[in-house]
């Protein structure tokens, strides 16, 4: 079959109102700020996910928030691949980052887990590193072992939930521009940025 949609946009993090505004779901923050300037419901229930569709000018999007916690992401990001034949270079993923700082943002069109369970697992599931990326800087790069986990599950206090969702605002700005042009331009002109509450 020819494939309705053009790229997968994914936003990682853990389900449930416990895990909310954690370091953590900065992926499912920027995704609802991406989802809600197109005017789309990411709510409807497949491949163990919450999904919806959008459209960015040309581009059929079909957006994804996996439900499997963040160690099993790539499961619910494979089963959709693999049902809408998309190419892994059209699966575009927007996750949190420790080695970044708050406050800043990092495109790239490939590259390793860099310690990331949610990348490291669809790495694994769609058998490659060549997939775009938007990571979000929540900073804890220091963190290790349980002060690690305790630290991405941790909740961000009020000051820095202000900074990240500028920066996850700045995200959905970068995934548009993604979409729109190309990685290497959204790098150019996203990386480096800070972004800030002010």
């Amino acid at each position: 079959m020819t494939s309705p949609f053009d790229y997968i946009v994914a936003g990682l993090g853990n389900p449930g109102a416990n895990y909310e505004n954690t370091r953590h779901n900065a992926g499912f923050m920027a995704l609802d700020i991406f989802a809600e300037r197109l005017g789309a419901s990411v709510t409807s229930k497949r491949f163990n996910a919450l999904c919806g569709k959008a459209k960015l000018g040309d581009k059929k999007l079909f957006l994804m928030k996996p439900q499997t916690f963040m160690n099993l992401s790539g499961d619910a990001i494979m089963a959709a691949a693999f049902y809408y034949k998309i190419p892994n270079d059209r699966v575009l993923v927007l996750c949190d980052d420790i080695s970044i700082p708050l406050g800043k943002i990092r495109v790239r069109a490939d590259g390793s887990a860099g310690g990331h369970n949610g990348l490291k697992s669809i790495i694994a599931q769609l058998g490659g590193q060549n997939f775009p990326r938007i990571r979000i800087g929540v900073g804890g790069g220091e963190a290790r072992g349980d002060e690690l986990i305790n630290w991405v599950t941790g909740h961000f206090p009020p000051g820095e939930l202000k900074t990240v969702r500028a920066a996850c605002a700045g995200a959905a700005d970068a995934a548009e521009m993604v979409l729109k042009t190309d990685v290497p331009s959204a790098a150019s002109r996203f990386n480096g940025m800070t972004f800030s509450a002010e």
